[in-house]
């Protein structure tokens, strides 16, 4: 028997708190399972169902219209007569659900227009209560032009600010994904003079690795926007409104502010019903979605999931993991057995001209959670090196030293499909803990006009497992910049394999620390080499560098250091030589 057929004849009413993402995708589940179950949305919002993770882009103009949010694909708007006419679904705005009787199986509304109270009854209820922001506890942090990205409302007020000429410069709290995406909206439309500050000592931290957030913080300065890393706000200032920034690095004058500095789960109403939390604050929830009651589900924003990387609770404010749950919620709620069994953790966020992605954990994150963790790091064309139109892709591949096992990998390329294709293919597989050499043979369509014989991805396993066994040794980009700033006080020696072409202009500016040999010719003048000092190579990606540094191992020269990514690297992450 499917679930479809093992319905609870008990379930007559359905109860959902919140009505952006999950609640919308639950209903519309339970009401094509069972539709002549009663379905009853609230929401303390006007606008409801909308794609809040299109509001950047609502901002910045790319969606001209704040309705664009809320509709269908065949545009129709998803409003209380959508879902009452089109769904059979009663939802009821602009009122708060104030506490949860769990015995008597009620939930107290509050209209906010009226200040009317009234008891919901249910036989199961989910909560949708999804985030807030979290907010920054400085002086001055209610000032006017003090805004959070925290629903559509607030996305339409600032965009009549900024259309009423009201903006010259902002100041954007917090470098994460909505800081960044709004860092793009404000400058690259608007011609706002914009700041980006973050406490953390690079953007998107927890997300991608210092090599790859190092070059998308080259380019969006080289868009215009000034970056402010490793820096706390310690107060903001102004005569009612807010005129000023104050850091730990000084004031930064500006006309408008958006905290974009995280969100925390908003589970107070289930707290204070009784319902276990976790340590994070978040709702608890079973594989089923279930809360510790089992006639209340939860899921999206205001829940944790296990990271199924570590087994660990995992927080992802997602709306595409909002509309998964909502499905799985709908399914169990009228007597179905589906499963959400957690998630690796993937992300993607377009950055001007770049298009920056994640699966599963970075090379920090790993140490944290246990881990003795390798980075490979590669740079390839994403088509055949013949083919007239490709790009680089900068991949890097996270894995555990002792296990093998892949546990996360990160890329950055112009804006395109690439990319991302690379990143999904090994996400899809975190979850089995694969090893470093399934990746260097996971097979990947080819012809030359959409990947190489051999692709990327196999190059980036086959590197880790280089660098697992210890033929590859590596230098990461980051440390090569301090090394080359310490040069002549230190003893290494920069040896550049590629051709003469293009070591030419790095010898003549630096003749005593820029030293030519390529490595085809490596092998009859291993007698230039030096055999007591640090060798640090250096080619255009870092692979006739690594064939360099296999022929001094043979010749047993083997304190060599292969810049991972090669100049590539370098120059994209915007090291100055």
């Amino acid at each position: 028997m499917s679930f479809c057929e093992r319905k609870i004849s008990m379930v007559q009413k359905i109860l959902i708190i919140g009505a952006v993402a999950l609640g919308p995708k639950a209903a519309c589940r339970i009401k094509r399972l069972s539709p002549e179950t009663k379905v009853t949305m609230v929401d303390q919002g006007s606008l409801i169902s909308y794609g809040g993770c299109g509001i950047p882009y609502f901002v910045s103009g790319d969606v001209s219209d704040a309705s664009q949010l809320q509709s269908t694909s065949f545009h129709m708007v998803r409003d209380e007569k959508f879902f009452r006419e089109a769904k059979d679904i009663e939802v009821i705005t602009r009122t708060k659900a104030k506490s949860i009787n769990r015995a008597r199986q009620v939930v107290l509304v509050e209209d906010l227009q009226t200040g009317e109270e009234k008891e919901l009854p249910y036989d199961r209820l989910i909560l949708a209560t999804g985030s807030r922001p979290r907010r920054i506890s400085v002086p001055g942090s209610d000032l006017k032009g003090v805004f959070t990205v925290s629903n559509l409302d607030e996305a339409m007020a600032i965009k009549t600010k900024i259309a009423a000429g009201e903006v010259g410069k902002a100041v954007i709290i917090g470098g994460g994904a909505i800081g960044l995406e709004m860092a793009e909206a404000l400058s690259d439309l608007w011609g706002i003079e914009t700041t980006v500050v973050e406490i953390a000592d690079q953007v998107l931290p927890g997300v991608i690795g210092k090599a790859i957030a190092r070059m998308a913080q080259n380019h969006i300065v080289e868009k215009g926007v000034s970056l402010q890393l490793s820096s706390r706000v310690v107060s903001m200032e102004g005569d009612g409104k807010v005129s000023a920034v104050v850091t730990e690095k000084g004031p930064i004058e500006t006309d408008m502010v958006i905290i974009a500095a995280g969100v925390i789960p908003n589970s107070d109403l289930a707290g204070d019903a009784g319902l276990r939390l976790t340590e994070r604050g978040a709702i608890w929830v079973n594989s089923r979605m279930q809360t510790s009651d089992p006639s209340i589900y939860a899921g999206g924003d205001c829940v944790e999931i296990p990271n199924l990387i570590t087994g660990r609770p995992g927080f992802y404010p997602l709306g595409s993991m909002a509309n998964r749950q909502g499905r799985v919620i709908g399914t169990n709620a009228v007597g179905g057995r589906a499963n959400f069994e957690g998630a690796v953790g993937s992300f993607v966020i377009k950055i001007f001209d770049l298009s920056v992605a994640s699966a599963g954990l970075t090379l920090g994150a790993a140490e944290k959670a246990g881990f003795d963790p390798v980075s490979a790091f590669v740079v390839q064309f994403d088509r055949a090196h013949f083919y007239p139109e490709k790009d680089l892709l900068y991949l890097e591949l996270v894995a555990d030293r002792k296990t093998r096992q892949v546990l996360g990998i990160q890329g950055l390329a112009d804006k395109g499909d690439s990319m991302l294709a690379r990143i999904n293919a090994v996400a899809s597989l975190l979850r089995h803990k694969p090893e470093v050499a399934e990746i260097g043979n996971i097979e990947i369509p080819y012809s030359p006009p959409f990947s190489s014989a051999m692709d990327i991805i196999n190059a980036l396993g086959n590197t880790a497992e280089n660098i697992i066994e210890g033929r590859n040794k590596v230098i990461e980009p980051e440390d090569f910049a301090s090394w080359w700033e310490n040069r002549g006080k230190g003893d290494a020696f920069f040896l550049d394999c590629r051709g003469w072409g293009n070591a030419e202009p790095f010898v003549n500016k630096y003749p005593d620390h820029w030293i030519s040999i390529p490595q085809d010719e490596l092998r009859a003048r291993l007698g230039e080499v030096p055999k007591d000092r640090p060798i640090v190579l250096i080619c255009n990606t870092g692979v006739r560098s690594y064939e360099a540094q296999l022929i001094l191992n043979q010749a047993g020269i083997t304190n060599t250091f292969n810049l991972q990514g090669g100049m590539a690297a370098i120059k994209k992450s915007g090291i100055r030589l």
